[in-house]
């Protein structure tokens, strides 16, 4: 090896590759940018692909949350003109009223029809508007706060709830469905789902980091949906074993 830079001060020079191995790497030093591993430059992409599924999926929870509380409004609407005009007469004849099984006079003029004093139908002309107004607002790139995104899932639970304990109370004491009534259940819970699906993608709930993206991974699946369509099977199923003589 050169000793000459000993007696003027000069750097010492870099060792040469061992004899016999000509061109062979030097170690790695971490001070040496021209070995410093490159960036990952994917990391961006997938920040930016998991971005744009969270909001494909928001998007399609609103679309869905939409169209539901449309169909329940409507359902609603026909309920209260029905509602009207049970008072009006109660002998009245209803367009859905078919048979024992499936009519919606007998459960309107049940008590159960009316806990507040007047038909709860009314109820669903007062909330889907609402519904209706927050999935729009949505859907035009509106961001609600999480206070506001929590009360909301808080009040659609207690009409969830509510909309099962009609079904309950129709299904085992009145003894007859209404259509229109199974229509209101069936969008309720679609709201309801699709409310829960928006507020976990947020993670408006506050949930801790790994439970959040076990939970994202879960509705990434679709595993929501799935659930959906086997919670509505097994209604369908109910009401058939139980009605079966009836209906057909």
């Amino acid at each position: 090896m050169d000793d000459s830079y000993k007696t003027d001060g000069a750097v010492p020079p870099a060792p040469s590759a061992p004899p016999g191995r000509p061109g062979a790497p030097r170690p790695f030093d971490p001070r040496d940018t021209a070995m410093t591993p490159p960036a990952t430059s994917y990391a961006p992409d997938l920040l930016d692909e998991s971005r744009e599924r969270s909001e494909r999926s928001r998007r399609n929870a609103f679309v869905v949350m939409l169209l539901s509380s449309l169909v329940s409004l409507v359902a609603s609407l026909v309920l209260s003109i029905d509602a009207v005009r049970l008072a009006a007469d109660p002998d009245v004849a209803l367009a859905c009223n078919i048979n024992s099984a499936i009519s919606c006079g007998t459960v309107a003029q049940a008590w159960q029809a009316s806990v507040l004093g007047f038909p709860n139908a009314f109820l669903g002309l007062i909330a889907e508007p609402v519904v209706i107004t927050l999935a729009v607002a949505a859907l035009g790139g509106v961001r609600f706060p999480r206070w506001f995104m929590n009360a909301a899932q808080v009040v659609y639970l207690i009409g969830f709830g509510f909309a099962y304990w009609l079904f309950a109370q129709s299904f085992f004491v009145i003894g007859s469905l209404c259509p229109w009534c199974l229509l209101v259940t069936v969008s309720t819970t679609t709201v309801f789902t699709s409310l829960l699906r928006v507020n976990i993608v947020d993670n408006t709930f506050g949930l801790p980091p790994a439970l959040h993206e076990r939970a994202c991974a879960w509705l990434r699946m679709g595993a929501d949906y799935a659930l959906e369509v086997v919670w509505f099977v097994l209604l369908a199923a109910a009401i058939l074993l139980k009605y079966q003589a009836a209906i057909f």
